[in-house]
């Protein structure tokens, strides 16, 4: 059983790397939202100042949002989603990242499926490029980005996920129930408890790019902390962008952390939120000064 979404207050973390287009995109999905009572915050890996001046335009629109930013020193994904978990000010944390759009009762899904001992992974729809740029703030607010058609006359029709949007609200939770894809912790749509995050002492901050968000959510089920797929109720629409960030060695690095985690049923890492391992690299707790002048028109993320 579920909680009543209105009673839950959500601290939303959206992290973000030089994408301020795709960024401004998905803040729309949260103007949209039914479920009004979160903060955002944006745990930015190193952006330059105009992702700064999109979160400072937002936050004049209503959203209380934060920017926690640290320097640019390559991917540390997980060291700026740790220093977010700790500024968090809600007890509920749902967890998504710069280039997915929330449908409009995204939030309300998560808070109303909240329970103690569980988290909860949901699920995309994931858009080609063209249709990708193309959205605008009217698509997303009047959630066309999440109707089948809209997206199949632009050329998204077979999307990855897009089967999903073929599934009506009242039988989203049988869906759910009947599909073979097990629960894990998705960092671009998970939820969970802040406590649950803390005793885990948040994401490994040894792994680069590529299955840190599920060594996390192993941990989670090492502790008893269970997953409850809600991959057809909380839906996000994925926009694209390349992938440079990959690297084989980091692979090959994080999947021997998350075999270890897996076979030796660990729950805490000494190298999260609290360093029990190695010193950790000094950052910058400021954010980028925001640029003066009119947005800049971009073609897409890099």
């Amino acid at each position: 059983m579920g909680t009543d979404p209105a009673d839950v207050r959500l601290s939303v973390i959206v992290s973000t790397y030089q994408s301020p287009e795709w960024l401004e995109k998905v803040l729309w999905g949260y103007l949209a939202q039914t479920h009004r009572d979160f903060e955002l915050l944006v745990a930015d890996d190193g952006s330059t100042g105009e992702t700064a001046r999109v979160i400072a335009r937002y936050s004049r629109e209503g959203i209380r949002i934060r920017h926690v930013w640290q320097r640019d020193e390559g991917f540390r994904k997980s060291r700026i989603l740790n220093k977010a978990i700790v500024e968090a000010r809600s007890r509920y944390l749902v967890f998504t990242d710069g280039d997915l759009i929330p449908r409009a009762d995204f939030l309300a899904v998560h808070a109303g499926l909240s329970a103690q001992g569980r988290f909860l992974s949901g699920g995309c729809v994931r858009l080609p490029m063209g249709v990708s740029r193309a959205i605008t703030r009217a698509d997303v607010v009047g959630g066309r980005v999440f109707s089948a058609p809209w997206l199949r006359a632009r050329g998204g029709g077979g999307a990855r996920g897009w089967t999903k949007l073929f599934v009506p609200a009242f039988a989203a939770a049988a869906a759910d129930r009947l599909t073979t894809t097990r629960p894990t912790w998705n960092g671009g749509n998970a939820s969970g408890w802040r406590h649950d995050l803390i005793a885990a002492n948040g994401f490994d901050e040894r792994m680069g790019y590529g299955g840190q968000d599920r060594e996390l959510g192993r941990r989670l089920e090492n502790a008893g902390v269970s997953g409850l797929g809600v991959r057809y109720r909380a839906l996000c629409a994925h926009l694209d962008h390349a992938r440079g960030y990959a690297d084989g060695e980091d692979a090959r690095n994080n999947l021997e952390i998350r075999r270890r985690t897996r076979s030796e049923r660990i729950t805490r890492t000494p190298f999260g939120i609290e360093k029990d391992g190695p010193p950790a690299h000094t950052t910058a707790s400021a954010p980028p000064p925001v640029p003066p002048g009119p947005h800049p028109s971009t073609p897409g993320p890099p």
